[in-house]
């Protein structure tokens, strides 16, 4: 079989950070040659298109031996500038291929323009990438609907961005990425992942276009088979801990070949996950915060033991609770953030294998948040009960005394709605991905 000694080239679209190309840039062949190279990433956020930038440039550098002055820009000794004028080459590549650009009708021209430049005349690229996920979000919708406003939201459309380029320059591949909630997001009564099978199938008839004969088919990465119109859609669903990832993170992958070629994706081998605690088990014990009140360890303590002892009502649990605050009146984290490397865990896991790096000297981003006293108690009761029950409670099991002042309290207690909103990481198990929207985390 021929090797292909040159990188296929990838256009990545609404790339965030640039996660899904990271993934596609790191797969190497049995070579150990680098399979796909960016040669344009499209991102509008401006802090998202900071971390895409450092990226690119990371991997303008030869087999991925980082300069130490990346090293040193983590250890916080010098600042993001300094590091990139001491590789101009480096950075301007980066530049190059890491873009600043909002996807819309205002900037069709001159997207095409960039990519039909950087394409060339190559006939073997891919285009990876996903609209923005937040209207097609399960929990967005269910704060949103009957909005006009959120009917009318540009999210809900944006994936003809996407489309435009495919029908633009109509790659022999794509794969679209989105959040799982697209499968029963409508728009009045129609499905929207109704609409997206259909115009990804035959994108130029999507802009009434003539039609030229551009047709792809789709397929997914979890199962066999070309999936149509009248195919189930959560055939597309990838859930991430059945290959090998370290979190329960399900989400739309759609694979689209274009029609006059034969070839068609494999499925994704399933390979067990590695546990929360094999994953981020050895990391420095750190405390977390009071908000909206004077925060020290003292009275970090003295708000948590607040907790009045038999409030479960179950013997194991009050019992473990005690227990617990016994053990902390005598020893706790102090610090609320740490940036002492720790010693990597042993491990055989292909997937922790490649998140350590050996020249990294401080730790970064290991920092709690503050909260409210309340929560901190309600946060104390979950850990334990989670401890206890071996899984995570849910409204249900709090006692009422625990109860966040919610209007939908009674609903998600009744499993109405989203029932365990305090959701604990098991040690032994895959860690759950964290709800987020917008300007409020989960808990």
């Amino acid at each position: 079989m021929a090797i292909n000694k040159h990188p296929y080239s990838i256009v990545d679209l609404f790339a965030g950070p640039g996660g899904l190309g990271e993934g596609f840039s790191s797969f190497r062949n049995n070579h150990n040659n680098p399979v796909f190279e960016s040669v344009a990433s499209i991102e509008r956020d401006e802090f998202s298109h900071k971390t895409l930038l450092l990226r690119h440039f990371l991997r303008a550098f030869s087999d991925d031996v980082f300069p130490q002055e990346y090293y040193d820009y983590l250890a916080g000794k010098i600042t993001i500038e300094e590091l990139y004028t001491q590789y101009p080459e480096q950075h301007k590549a980066a530049i190059n291929t890491a873009l600043k650009i909002s996807l819309g009708p205002e900037n069709h021209g001159i997207v095409k323009e960039i990519l039909a430049d950087r394409l060339g005349t190559s006939k073997k690229w891919a285009l990876i990438g996903g609209p923005p996920c937040q209207a097609y979000s399960l929990v967005g919708r269910s704060r949103m609907m009957g909005n006009e406003e959120f009917e009318r939201d540009e999210r809900h459309f944006l994936y003809k961005e996407y489309l435009r380029i495919i029908a633009d320059h109509s790659p022999p591949v794509f794969v679209m990425e989105n959040v799982k909630g697209l499968l029963s997001s409508k728009v009045g009564d129609e499905l929207v992942i109704h609409r997206i099978i259909s115009d990804l199938s035959n994108p130029r008839a999507a802009f009434n276009e003539k039609d030229s004969g551009l047709k792809y088919r789709l397929y997914s990465l979890s199962e066999s088979g070309e999936i149509t119109i009248g195919s189930d859609p959560r055939k597309f669903l990838v859930k991430a801990e059945n290959y090998g990832v370290p979190q329960a993170r399900h989400r739309m992958f759609i694979v689209g070949v274009r029609s006059d070629l034969n070839d068609r994706p494999k499925q994704l081998q399933p390979h067990k996950p590695p546990t929360v605690a094999e994953t981020i088990g050895n990391l420095p014990k750190i405390r977390s915060g009071l908000s909206k009140c004077e925060d020290s360890p003292e009275r970090w303590f003295e708000e948590i033991s607040k907790l009045k002892m038999g409030v479960s009502g179950d013997q194991e649990t009050d019992a473990e609770l005690a227990a617990n605050l016994k053990q902390m009146s005598q020893s706790f984290p102090k610090n609320r953030f740490s940036d002492t490397m720790p010693k990597p865990l042993p491990s055989n896991h292909k997937a922790l294998a490649d998140m350590s790096d050996g020249r990294l000297t401080v730790l970064t981003g290991h920092e709690s948040r503050g909260h409210m006293p309340s929560d901190l108690r309600r946060y104390f009761f979950a850990s334990v009960f989670a401890k206890v029950k071996e899984k995570t409670p849910k409204l249900a099991d709090f006692p009422e005394s625990l109860l966040p002042n919610h209007k939908n309290v009674a609903q998600a207690r009744a499993g109405k709605m989203i029932s365990d909103r305090f959701r604990v990481q098991l040690a032994n198990q895959p860690a759950t991905t964290i709800t987020s929207h917008i300007s409020k985390d989960g808990h």
